[in-house]
This record gives structure tokens, C-alpha cells and sequence, in this order.
């Protein structure tokens, strides 16, 4: 019995980690804490259930609009209405973004069953472009004191050429978008066709003013507090936000979020995509290495991946290719480094031209460019160098190491060189102890000539 007794305690002292683990893990509002917590707390002790307390979720947005950001906020909104959320509120700081995914973001907003709230902070914080549409469709519009907001003209960036016409097409139709926001939400239609058609750009308080949006606030706590019992018009009818003592939830990014985030920046695009054709040149600089090979091949993908989000000028994408062609030319072709030149030349060009839009923010920095040009130019230099010092050097095995070596005639005809006795013949008559040069290798003969 008092083993059964310690054979238990010991089972449960193993257990308490596994049983920790599970409490930290599971969601604190899940059944199966339910169902653990009153297995192992007895009735006595057992907390009432508090009230059930407003669910407000949270997610930052720092950065371009791009399309990890729509997958963000896709899953942000799913997420909220999943859970029956009170709020859902996107901190705002963007210098802008490209159109298709800030599109996608204005119809989720203004379809959602949540209502949303765009909070451009902390102070210093802007919303630029992309960020007055995102702005313009929520439900809520907020600004931290010392923000602003404005210059909503697009630049492009479907990867279209845009010439007077398509401007003005492409103008009208995101005034037109911004205008039936406005009207939905109440909002100043007028400053927002300005935003757009003329890039002006105002201050929180001025924005305030002029019923740009709808509250100013020093941070979250103070959001909420001036949002509570604030009504909303959604899809399903008009909400009225009950926000006292809420249950605040972040979301933060996933690492598969950071990661694609991180390499759908347009400077990383550029490096992953001159990275593989480096990995490629290497590879055929060098066969049979397979290292350089296998790099190449998954920055390569990776770039692809990432030209599918961005608006890519495909003549910059032409001119990296040729770029990479021509580093590879030059391992064939004895052009004393004009090749090299100009695939550097093409390389730098070709990233310039690479992402669609006249927005700099949103372009390839020309510190990248200039660095990776000069990076990968160097780096084709010495392996020219190198491919041509070696081409030069004389051979150490085959058959045509064994042309210009010299040794002495025995008593017997032979000749002992490299640890071996090779057969001679020679247009002279060779005594022993002559001196010999060899001039050409057949099969185990050596062919010879008398030095001196």
C-alpha cells in the first residue's frame, strides 16, 4: 500500500508540467480548461465565473500596404468575428501602398460584421496614400495627437505604363472610391477628392475640423473610453459598442507573416533576385559545387514569389536577366572585362526599372542598388581573374603534365620519372646518362628529345 501510495504521488509530481502546459496553451475561455480545472480544483475553491468582459482585438500596421498586409487583416477580421468581438482597431503608420491590396482592404472594411477602427499612431504617425482609403472605409476613424494624414494621388502600380489618359482614368475611378466611402461613413467628401486629386494632406486637429474623422486620442485607453456607447452602422444593422473594462487581445505576426513581409519588400526582392543569378553564375563557374546551385535556386523562387505581389516592370526583369547572362558570358568569351561592365551596368538599370510606380518610397533605394551592383561586379572581377589565372597555369596531372619534364637515360633505354620506368623513343640515338626533354606522351611511351 505505501508503494501504491509513492508510485502516485510521484505519477502526479510528473504530471503537475504537463497539466501547467496545458493551462498556459489552451485558451483561458476554452472547454478543455473547463474540464481541467474543475477536475483538479475542488468546489470549494473553485473562482465564480466572472462576467463576460468585451473582446477588443488589436493589430499594428507599420509600413507599406502590400499583400501580406490584406492577408493580415484578413486574418484579424476573421478572427474578431469568429470570437463575437466588440472592436477591432488597426493602428495606423503608412507612408502608403500599392492599389490592388489597399482595394481589397477598403471592401473588407466596409463589409465587415465588426466594426473597425483605424487609429493613425503613435504620434508622428502618418497615414499617406493607401492609408486615407483604409482610413475612409472603417467604420471608425481616429488620430493620435501630432499625426497626419493626406496625399492620397495614385501612383500607379498595377504595372501598367501610365500616360495622361490612364491617369486620369485610374485618378477618377480612386476619387470615385474614396467618395462613396466618405458617403457611407459620413465623412468630408470634399478634403478627400483634394487628397486625391491634389495630394494635400492636413493635420490630426485639422482633420478633426473638418470632419476628416471622428475623435482625436492620446492612446488606446483613451480610444476606448470615447468610443463606449459610440453607435456604428454595419451590414447586419446598427451596433452600439459597449467597451467597459474590455479584454484587450493583440495580434501580432506570424513568423510566416514576417518572413513574407520581409521578402515582399521591394529592396529584398532586388537582392533575392540578384542573389540566384549570382548562385546560377556560380554554379557554372564552378560545376559540381551544388551549394551556390541550390542558394540560387531558392532565392530565385522566392523573388518570383515576391514579383507576384509587387507591380513589376518587366523590362527591369529583362534587364537583371541579362545582367545574369552576361556575367555568365564572360566566363567563355575573352572580352578583358567589357561584359562584366556591362552586366553591371544592366544589373543597376534593370533594378531601377524594376518596381512599377514613381512613389521612391515604394521603389528599389538607390543605396541597395548601387551596393549590390558594385558587390556582385567585384565579386564577377575575381572570378575573371581567377578562371584566366588558372587557364594559364601549367597542368600537374595527365597526360599533359608529363610534356616538358626532363630526365636522365639509364643503362638499360628507360627513363625513370614520377615514381615510374617509361619507355623512350627519340629521332637520335639516346646513351645512358643523356639528358632528355619530353615532348609528347603515347599511351606508356614517351616521346623525347636530347637536351643539349
Amino acid at each position: 500500500m505505501k508503494r501504491i501510495v509513492i508510485l502516485t504521488g510521484c505519477c502526479l509530481f510528473l504530471l503537475l508540467p504537463v497539466i501547467s502546459y496545458i493551462l498556459r496553451t489552451v485558451d483561458k475561455d476554452s472547454p478543455y480548461q473547463m474540464v481541467v480545472l474543475a477536475a483538479l480544483v475542488p468546489d470549494s475553491v473553485k473562482p465564480a465565473s466572472p462576467a463576460t468582459r468585451p473582446i477588443i482585438y488589436t493589430i499594428t500596421i507599420d509600413g507599406a500596404i502590400g499583400a501580406v498586409t490584406d492577408d493580415r487583416l484578413a486574418d484579424a477580421l476573421d478572427q474578431a468575428e469568429n470570437a463575437g468581438a466588440e472592436l477591432l482597431v488597426v493602428i495606423l503608420d503608412t507612408p502608403g501602398g500599392f492599389t490592388r491590396p489597399t482595394w481589397s482592404i477598403c471592401k473588407r472594411f466596409l463589409n465587415s460584421l465588426t466594426p473597425v477602427c483605424v487609429y493613425i499612431a503613435p504620434s508622428g504617425a502618418r497615414a499617406g496614400s493607401a492609408g486615407v482609403y483604409m482610413t475612409y472605409a472603417a467604420h471608425i476613424a481616429a488620430m493620435a495627437p501630432s499625426t497626419n494624414i493626406g496625399a492620397a494621388h495614385p501612383v500607379g502600380g498595377e504595372g501598367e505604363k501610365i500616360d495622361s489618359i490612364m491617369n486620369e482614368k485610374i485618378t477618377n475611378d480612386a476619387v470615385a472610391q474614396i467618395k462613396a466611402a466618405a458617403d457611407k461613413r459620413g465623412r468630408n467628401a470634399g478634403w478627400a477628392e483634394r487628397a486625391v486629386r491634389q495630394s494635400v494632406s492636413i493635420t490630426d486637429r485639422e482633420a478633426l475640423d473638418s470632419n476628416v474623422i471622428n475623435l482625436r486620442a492620446e492612446n488606446l485607453d483613451s480610444l476606448l473610453a470615447k468610443l463606449n456607447g459610440r453607435e456604428v452602422e454595419l451590414p447586419t444593422g446598427k451596433k452600439t459598442l459597449h467597451l467597459v473594462d474590455p479584454d484587450i487581445r493583440p495580434i501580432s505576426q506570424s513568423f510566416v507573416q514576417r518572413f513574407l513581409g520581409m521578402i515582399t519588400q521591394p529592396d529584398v526582392a532586388f537582392i533575392l533576385f540578384s542573389l540566384g543569378g549570382l548562385g546560377i553564375v556560380l554554379e557554372l563557374y564552378n560545376p559540381g559545387a551544388i551549394l551556390p546551385g541550390v542558394v540560387g535556386g531558392i532565392c530565385l523562387i522566392l523573388a518570383f514569389y515576391s514579383f507576384q505581389t509587387l507591380p513589376i516592370n518587366w523590362a527591369g526583369v529583362a534587364l537583371i536577366v541579362l545582367a545574369i547572362i552576361l556575367f555568365i558570358a564572360e566566363i567563355k568569351v575573352i572580352s578583358h572585362g567589357l561584359l562584366t561592365i556591362g552586366g553591371i551596368v544592366s544589373l543597376f538599370l534593370g533594378g531601377l526599372m524594376l518596381i512599377d510606380t514613381v512613389d521612391p518610397t515604394l521603389r528599389v533605394s538607390t543605396s541597395v542598388l548601387i551596393t549590390v551592383a558594385v558587390a556582385i561586379g567585384a565579386l564577377a572581377f575575381t572570378l575573371v581573374f581567377l578562371v584566366v589565372k588558372a587557364s594559364r597555369n601549367k597542368p600537374f596531372l595527365g597526360k599533359n603534365a608529363m610534356v616538358g619534364r626532363t630526365a636522365e637515360v639509364r643503362a638499360d633505354g628507360y627513363v625513370y620519372l614520377d615514381g615510374a620506368l617509361w619507355k623512350v623513343t627519340c629521332d637520335e640515338s639516346l646513351a645512358e646518362g643523356t639528358k632528355i626533354e619530353v615532348v609528347d606522351v603515347d599511351q606508356l611511351t614517351l616521346k623525347v628529345k636530347r637536351i643539349g
